[in-house]
């Protein structure tokens, strides 16, 4: 799958003409869709995690709480319940799209495998050009690192690097400078991407980045036409661009792979698409008229399958301030929530954060708090409290780091009390 080098860069950016060509349907009923296509609009109760993976799309994992609160919001699920699904390799954390780390249901390793093995191969382009690293001293590498590697005790990358001996090069101040203290990244990186090795976290958790190791042998497969028809499956009505930002693909692998994926407009000229086999479907669809609650990660599938924010924001909450963010920012100028959010029917009506000392959420509503929202924060809070002990947002969050963001938050929403 040809990538573009330059994919992060190209965030959707299309709200305007989305919106614009979108404006018949309604933005609520826009809305309420990508929430009941996201199983946001209510609870699915006994589905196992690679049933929710596979319907709503694979889960963006940093180091943060953001898998767990995703599975939790969408089907109940417990934390015991996910890491057993990791352990079993039901789901598991792999690098795919974009070479990002996901976590994807059994059924689409080898296509998530296939979506991001661009990605370590660029790495290696790039360090053969800035540090002298030849394709082949990696290659070597990956053989020895294979001959240490078991598929049932996990190693870590130190004692690797020990057991590989003279293998593993140091690349000094200049590699240093890269975010390449010496070779094994590149190694690591390369054979995960081939289904050769997989990384398993040391205590089975997905929210804390410590992993280990193990030989593993999952073949790639797939192709852009493959991966855009899942994409609009969970994401559609959506963009080109749109797809474009969550493949990483060029404009024209991306164009060429949706053309013959077959997602069809929304009405006649709109650049939004989705399967033909839910357009009837989404024809039909009225938005509930009771709020429904969630409180999810602000790198959640319902925002980060599009990274449009603009699409889950009323005009009025785009032009908040951001709590601790940089002075003059709105909230709809962002290409990221900075905190965790909470969604009603696909629009974003608060900010969360978990404050450790106090073991509880910390809420900025957008909206007047009423029974329901107040259920929903009471059930998540317990949920962090008795399972994750904190929701962090990424691996170096930290309630040290958080902390001015959660006593801005506090102060904003104690100003909106009457």
């Amino acid at each position: 799958m040809e990538h573009d080098p330059h994919a992060e860069a190209v965030t959707a950016g299309a709200a305007g003409a989305a919106w614009a060509a979108g404006a018949a349907v309604g933005v609520g009923k826009l809305r309420a869709w990508w929430s009941h296509r996201q199983w946001l609009d209510r609870p699915h109760p006994g589905a196992s995690a690679a049933e929710v993976l596979a319907a709503t799309g694979w889960a963006r994992s940093v180091g943060g709480a953001a898998p767990y609160l995703g599975l939790f919001a969408r089907a109940g699920l417990r934390r015991a319940a996910v890491d057993a699904a990791v352990t079993r390799l039901e789901v598991h954390e792999l690098p795919s799209a974009r070479g990002c780390t996901y976590v994807l249901p059994a059924a689409d390793f080898a296509l998530g495998l296939a979506a991001g093995a661009a990605a370590p191969v660029g790495e290696i382009v790039a360090a053969e050009k800035h540090l002298g690293v030849g394709r082949d001293e990696v290659e070597k590498l990956c053989l020895a690192i294979e001959r240490v590697l078991s598929v049932d005790e996990p190693l870590d990358p130190t004692t690797i690097r020990e057991s590989v001996g003279d293998a593993v090069r140091p690349l000094g101040d200049a590699g240093r400078k890269r975010g390449l203290a010496t070779t094994l990244p590149l190694a690591l990186g390369l054979m995960q991407s081939r289904g050769r090795i997989r990384r398993v976290p040391v205590n089975g958790r997905l929210d804390q980045q410590r992993y280990g190791y193990v030989g593993w042998d999952q073949p790639a497969a797939g192709d852009a036409v493959d991966l855009a028809r899942r994409y609009f499956s969970w994401a559609g009505p959506a963009t080109l661009k749109h797809f474009r930002w969550f493949s990483g693909f060029t404009a024209a692998t991306a164009r060429r792979a949706v053309a013959e994926a077959g997602p069809v407009p929304l009405g006649p000229g709109s650049d939004l698409l989705l399967p033909p086999e839910l357009a009837e479907e989404f024809a039909e669809f009225t938005a509930p008229g009771t709020p429904h609650y969630t409180l999810l990660a602000g790198i959640d599938g319902i925002h980060l399958l599009h990274r449009d924010l603009p699409r889950l924001l009323d005009p009025a909450d785009a032009a908040r301030p951001l709590p601790a963010g940089r002075a003059g920012r709105a909230f709809g100028t962002e290409a990221d929530p900075q905190t965790h959010v909470v969604l009603d029917r696909g629009r974003i009506v608060g900010l969360w954060e978990y404050d450790t000392e106090r073991a509880e959420i910390v809420l900025l509503p957008f909206v007047p708090p009423d029974d329901a929202l107040r259920e929903a924060v009471a059930h998540t809070e317990a949920f962090i409290r008795e399972e994750l002990g904190d929701a962090r947002g990424f691996s170096l969050d930290s309630p040290r780091s958080r902390a001015p963001k959660i006593a801005a938050l506090r102060a904003a929403a104690a100003a909106r009390r009457p």
